[in-house]
């Protein structure tokens, strides 16, 4: 029989490889863009939404790729949350303009967060590809939003190119975001886990009329090929951070769990090498944690005590909390992506947290925008048990569901 290190090494191996192996089968919307659809850009002056994620499958970057065709003007680069490059940290705003190759980088993370319509005056035509990672409050599909909306207000065709949602097509969780609550980390009425790509976000919100002036906004996804929704971990190359504390496709998987720690005292792992994949205080007793937490049957992980100090790191954490004190914590592994349930495991951490420090942790202002409501506040701090407070979301979650089976592309 393999020893529980085998089976983890096994795992490792497989998690790994796995994406590797699925390099060649899935193309993603940027490669079959010049591929298979190149005469959607021929003559065309563009303006590229993008990061540092935008590759080919030859590792090429899609500006560059713009950039030397000889019938296409590359007039701007609009960049998200953590620039073009994706080094800035988390919540850093970028008020000044670049230029890469002679091409303007306009940030749409700073005191504008919408391409106006000075910025978009010589363009005819919007093309979006930034990878995102399944999650409301990631910031790049807010971008996606307000993008969409320049390009109605401004009559200006947009392509989006398709990319896997890294944490699978299925997993849809957690309370649908209420109207009082929007803001850049939740600015469409979609649950914490929504199960979609870019594409399939960009035509839900379109066709819901979630955005001022959707039935003007001429909208043509380039879809990705092979992919399959019903594996998460099923990917298309090397995993490419899409922002600095997303270090690992795993760190995905646990991602938007472990962020409503973000609106606690609780540290979710900044300013250490595995943000989200570990998380603490001083005083907590990670074994106890632990304990209480293997009661409420945590499936597809397996949880190890640990102690960190956080520490600026540059690009990563300036300040984090319990900077230079010692923290008593959890290190996740996930074992298998199909059975864990990240939301559901953050409401059981929080639940076993208040259960025995309820008088010292504390939430913070974000926690409900994260949360996407107050109730789930209230209900935490009333110590509701976890499977009540996944029922308190359920009726919302179905109605979304049925909404969001109209937009599937795949």
């Amino acid at each position: 029989m393999l020893s529980k290190y085998k089976l983890r090494l096994l795992f490792l191996i497989v998690i790994f490889l796995l994406p590797v192996s699925n390099f060649a089968q899935i193309i993603t919307g940027a490669d079959r863009l010049f591929s298979e659809s190149q005469n959607l850009i021929t003559g065309k002056n563009i303006g590229v939404v993008c990061n540092h994620t935008a590759l080919l499958s030859n590792g090429t970057h899609l500006v560059d790729t713009l950039i030397n065709l000889p019938n296409v003007s590359l007039k701007a680069i609009f960049t998200p949350e953590h620039g073009f490059k994706g080094i800035a940290e988390a919540g850093e705003l970028i008020n000044k303009k670049g230029l890469y190759k002679k091409v303007p980088v306009i940030s749409l993370y700073g005191s504008e967060r919408k391409p106006s319509k000075e910025n978009l005056k010589d363009i005819d035509l919007l093309i979006f590809d930034i990878q995102d990672v399944g999650a409301r409050f990631y910031t790049y599909i807010s971008t996606l939003y307000n993008v969409l909306e320049a390009a109605g207000e401004n009559n200006i065709p947009i392509i989006v190119l398709d990319r896997p949602n890294p944490i699978g097509g299925k997993y849809v969780d957690g309370p649908v975001l209420d109207e009082n609550f929007k803001s850049f980390v939740g600015i469409a009425l979609i649950p914490i886990t929504h199960g979609m790509t870019v594409g399939e976000l960009a035509t839900f919100f379109v066709g819901e009329k979630l955005i001022n002036n959707s039935e003007k906004v001429a909208l043509n996804i380039v879809k990705c090929k092979n992919w399959n929704r019903e594996i998460p971990n099923q990917f298309y190359s090397k995993w490419v951070s899409p922002s600095p504390n997303i270090n690992y496709l795993e760190t995905a998987f646990v991602y938007p769990g472990i962020c409503l720690l973000e609106g606690t005292n609780i540290s979710e792992g900044r300013g250490t090498q595995f943000p989200f994949l570990q998380f603490g205080a001083p005083f907590i007793n990670s074994e106890d944690v632990i304990s209480k937490l293997n009661l409420l049957k945590v499936e597809g992980a397996e949880l190890q005590a640990v102690s960190f100090i956080p520490e600026d790191i540059d690009g990563m954490a300036t300040n984090p909390k319990f900077k230079g004190q010692t923290c008593n914590g959890i290190k996740i592994k996930v074992t298998d992506p199909q059975k864990f349930e990240s939301v559901k495991f953050g409401i059981k951490l929080l639940y076993v947290l208040n259960k025995l420090y309820g008088n010292k942790l504390n939430f913070t202002g974000s926690f409900d925008r994260l949360a996407g409501n107050s109730e789930l506040r209230v209900l935490i701090n009333k110590k509701t048990a976890p499977d009540k407070i996944f029922g308190s979301w359920q009726k919302d979650l179905t109605k979304f569901e049925k909404k969001r089976i109209n937009y599937l592309l795949y």
